[in-house]
């Protein structure tokens, strides 16, 4: 799969290890788990393999969010993305990383 970002915090987080936005600072170790999903992402070879690793908890969210998925960075964190088909190719668009507790509350 294919991997773009939405916002240039997402790339920055994956491709630099921190941004250079102060309101999105995370944790070394949530970075480092990032790095690790964005990586599952692009190894994998369609959406439906994402089903097979328990870990990532895979979702389809639904309501207002309808349209994008989700996997889990940790019991905190998890990232939302779009997936799209471009020819035989699917492109997967990070759109957010999002901490579960204020989701929730």
């Amino acid at each position: 799969m294919e991997i773009t970002f939405e916002q240039e915090y997402l790339s920055e987080l994956y491709y630099k290890g921190n941004t250079s936005d102060k309101k999105h600072r995370f944790q070394p170790d949530v970075i480092k788990r990032y790095k690790l999903r964005i990586e599952a992402l692009e190894s994998a070879d369609c959406i439906e393999d994402l089903f097979q690793i328990n870990a990532l908890h895979y979702e389809v969210l639904k309501g207002n969010k309808a349209g994008i998925s989700s996997i889990r960075v940790n019991d905190k964190y998890r990232i939302e993305f779009r997936a799209s088909k471009v020819e035989s190719e699917t492109v997967v668009t990070i759109c957010n990383i999002l901490e579960l507790s204020n989701h929730y509350k």
